[in-house]
């Protein structure tokens, strides 16, 4: 498992540097930098894989600083827990239909993310889930393959970064590579293979990993 969680973390790496030569490009027109917080709003699904991974930064924090985070995502579950019953610990989303998720996640929510530090920095930003690195600017691949065609409104205001093939990336690849590593960490865990287990970064923060298992299990 803790080989699997260094190749992530390698995976990771190589999105950071895509990241970097990008803003190194185009320095003028991208505004992501760790301190901006913008798009550190609301409630998003990211991966089992991602919560494992958070989880390592996570607990690298002083304990008194987990301890209160650590109640503060407790507070944040159970809200949602009233809002939806179903939903409840270990808090995977994939044990509701997905058509009610969005009921967990409002697109209005501005509620800050719980590892943002009062001065608007990610408290594991070195750990921080993949479409936290991704987000800012359009995901096109290599290809042209359009993979994600939005971005940050303060980044490009007067051009349109999806003609600009110099942030063009593997996506599709490491999309690929991404998939294969879940898949691992799924066998690893349950002994059998799945491409779907998401979670809320506040139930990544309370991760416990036999009741993650035990919930799997119980999946179809």
């Amino acid at each position: 498992m803790e080989q699997l969680l260094e190749h992530y973390g390698q995976l990771l790496g190589e999105v950071d540097a895509w990241f970097q030569r990008c803003h190194g490009l185009y320095a003028d027109h991208i505004a992501c930098h760790n301190g901006c917080s913008a798009c550190c709003r609301g409630l998003f699904d990211v991966t089992l894989l991602d919560a494992f991974y958070l989880k390592r930064g996570f607990d690298r924090l002083p304990e008194g600083q987990k301890t209160a985070l650590a109640a503060t995502a407790v507070h944040r579950l159970e809200q949602l827990s009233r809002i939806n019953p179903a939903f409840n610990t270990p808090w995977l989303l994939n044990g509701i239909p997905e058509e009610e998720w969005d009921e967990l996640m409002p697109e209005e929510d501005e509620t800050p993310c719980l590892l943002l530090s009062p001065a608007g920095g990610c408290l594991v930003y070195d750990h921080r889930p993949m479409t936290c690195r991704l987000n800012g600017i359009p995901l096109i691949d290599s290809s042209g393959e359009e993979m994600f065609d939005e971005w940050c409104t303060l980044n490009f205001t007067g051009d349109d970064p999806r003609h600009f093939t110099e942030l063009r990336f593997a996506f599709v690849d490491l999309f690929s590579r991404e998939l294969l590593l879940f898949q691992q960490v799924m066998a690893v865990l349950t002994g059998r293979v799945r491409n779907e287990a998401d979670l809320f970064i506040p139930a990544a923060v309370l991760l416990d990993t036999p009741q993650v298992v035990t919930a799997l299990c119980r999946l179809p």
